[in-house]
């Protein structure tokens, strides 16, 4: 069987206590093919974690992901997923620049950038060296307010274009995520698409996995 051209790429919750929560990721983790795991912390209102809350979780969760060979990265923090070796950081538009967020994790690690629905910012973060550009929200998410509201179209333009790979974000579940394998998304970053599934994360993980190998083979 020929490997699937999408895989996912995990979000945790925004909150959640990290010695709790270890069981849960490692069940998911071990329900099929994960491909990143991305710390994604917010306090109360949305306000920014504190950097002892990220330490925690990541010395929780990290030797988890990577024991598996998923990769584990920091949102909005390069800072701290270079302090606390971390794979890579994730950064957003209003985070850390991307030359700086490189200069911390120096050229081996990963850094992967929001660019919403914006084309222009995604050509200018695979210029400047990202690793991966990530699109979104493509649908109604709990997760986070979206600031911008993608077509699946944005995947199939980028995917035909560059080489450099896409994330799909934002609404993510298993009975919405077909068309967007469909459309040329590398990965589908999911987070409550899988935790509060009614199914449970294992039944969640299992079913992406499941549409992403079916939709894969037919593009």
């Amino acid at each position: 069987m020929s490997e699937p051209s999408c895989r996912l790429y995990l979000i945790t919750p925004p909150r959640f206590e990290p010695k709790a929560f270890a069981d849960t990721l490692k069940a998911a983790l071990d329900a099929g093919d994960v491909a990143c795991l991305q710390l994604r912390l917010k306090g109360e209102n949305e306000a920014p974690p504190e950097a002892d809350t990220v330490r925690r979780a990541t010395e929780a969760l990290m030797p988890l992901a990577q024991a598996r060979d998923v990769a584990f990265l920091i949102n909005d923090r390069p800072d701290l997923a270079a302090e606390l070796g971390a794979d890579g950081a994730h950064i957003g538009q209003t985070d850390m620049a991307y030359a700086q967020a490189r200069k911390l994790l120096g050229p081996d690690r990963i850094i992967g950038v929001t660019c919403h629905a914006s084309r222009h910012l995604a050509m200018e973060a695979g210029e400047a060296g990202a690793d991966y550009v990530a699109f979104g929200a493509f649908y109604k998410t709990d997760t986070k307010e979206p600031i911008s509201k993608a077509e699946p179209e944005i995947l199939s333009w980028w995917s035909e274009l560059f080489e450099l790979p896409c994330v799909a974000i934002g609404g993510i579940t298993p009975e919405n995520a077909a068309p967007l394998v469909r459309a040329g998304a590398d990965f589908l970053a999911v987070s409550s698409g899988v935790w509060s599934h009614e199914g449970g994360p294992v039944a969640a993980v299992r079913a992406l996995n499941r549409i992403m190998i079916e939709e894969s083979t037919g593009r």
